[in-house]
């Protein structure tokens, strides 16, 4: 079947890199040279007529006007790349390195880099094209429309400049962090309980030991599995089987990631397969990784209570997130759900081990801050009363815990 997890992984990186978007907009302004050059080379193919004023340009004045565009396109660009650095460095050395994903794979950046250098590279493709009439030589040569389209595009970039100046400062506004971050944490949560199946009695796994181990084979943290496969591989296998990390856990070359039993003799093909369903990467990402978002909100509120930084009302908007996120866990569609697959038994995310990870772990920055304190008992009183029944207990527990002098 192949590397299913490797290939969605490498997919969902290069949907993420700062490089993707920019590198695709190239490639269409050489395709949009080529068109226009050839639409100069066959005018009676283009269905209107355009005023003269608007073709009358000579080679010398169509020249320097590529050329102009071209250098100032290409020194625009460089001030924007070293604005966005700044706005990386700034934001990974005040708010958590993890956060420089997050700037990179912002797709305003993004759109505002591809525009400027796919302009720069038409400029120059169509700068080319450009000839002077020369006695008993080639004939004078000077693309009207692809000059056109590319005084449209210049346009367009001074009005990208214009959106990219206004844009930074808005990526490195803490409160549009910590809304981004939460937002995304409770997207997945919702994802999550969409995805859930009906409550149902599981199959319990078999008493004996597992008649196979599918270990890690490097180091890293696991970013992907393809659980829908491993569902299809169960299947039709009868197999069961039980991955022991989580999504986002650190293993090593040896540790083991899935157990399997199995009532026939097992395929070398199959196991393949199985050892194809996840794949391994240098650092966490969010992908199939809510928790990783919610140690994020937690990072900003740690550092935001620093005694270098001292600001609580960042804080307490990081606890405001996350009780957004866990009003949504336990609350939306009946809530999170314990109940496990059939014959796939993963490391499940429920109400207990999301509220794990967000204000139990900001409780040693929050507590001596007694603003913050009383926000974050005030947000926890709160959501008791809004949360299940069984998941009042972690949340009684954390404000008791708060709210101890000791």
């Amino acid at each position: 079947m192949g590397k299913r997890a490797q290939l969605l992984k490498i997919w969902l990186d290069i949907r993420a890199s700062y490089w993707f978007l920019p590198s695709l907009l190239v490639i269409c302004g050489l395709l949009l040279a080529g068109v226009t050059d050839w639409l100069d080379h066959n005018v009676g193919y283009f269905p209107l007529e355009l005023p003269d004023t608007l073709l009358d340009t000579q080679s010398e004045g169509a020249r320097s006007t590529l050329a102009v565009i071209a250098q100032s396109i290409i020194g625009v660009t460089g001030v924007m790349f070293s604005m966005t650095i700044v706005a990386v460095s700034f934001a990974s050395g005040n708010f958590g390195p993890r956060l420089i994903g997050n700037f990179m794979r912002d797709r305003g950046n993004q759109w505002s880099l591809g525009i400027l250098i796919s302009t720069f590279v038409y400029a120059i493709f169509v700068l080319r094209s450009v000839q002077d009439g020369v006695d008993g030589g080639a004939e004078q040569f000077v693309p009207q429309y692809s000059l056109i389209v590319a005084l449209l595009l210049t346009l367009v970039c001074v009005f990208t400049m214009i959106y990219f100046v206004h844009h930074v400062p808005e990526t490195i506004n803490v409160s549009r962090i910590s809304a981004n971050l939460g937002a995304k944490l409770e997207d997945q949560v919702r994802q999550l309980i969409d995805a859930q199946e009906d409550a149902f009695e599981p199959e319990l796994l078999p008493e004996r030991p597992p008649d196979h181990t599918i270990a890690a084979g490097s180091s890293g943290y696991i970013q992907t599995c393809y659980v829908s496969r491993l569902e299809e591989l169960a299947e039709e296998n009868a197999w069961h089987i039980q991955m022991l990390p989580a999504v986002g856990d650190f293993v090593t070359e040896v540790t083991d990631v899935f157990r399997l039993w199995a009532d026939a003799p097992l395929d070398d093909d199959a196991l393949s397969d199985l050892a194809d369903c996840f794949a391994i990467g240098s650092e966490r990402t969010e992908n199939q990784n809510p928790a990783f978002l919610a140690n994020q909100l937690v990072e900003m509120a740690a550092r935001a209570l620093s005694p270098g930084v001292n600001d609580p009302y960042t804080a307490m908007d990081c606890l405001n997130r996350m009780h957004a996120a866990l009003t949504v866990a336990s609350a939306y569609k009946g809530g999170l759900s314990p109940h496990q697959r059939d014959r796939v038994k993963i490391p499940k995310l429920d109400f207990d081990a999301l509220f794990a990870e967000t204000f139990p772990l900001c409780r040693e920055y929050v507590k001596p801050d007694d603003l913050t304190r009383r926000h974050a008992v005030s947000l926890l009183e709160t959501l008791e009363q809004s949360v299940r029944e069984e998941d009042g207990a972690v949340i009684r527990r954390e404000v008791s815990r708060l709210s101890d002098d000791t």
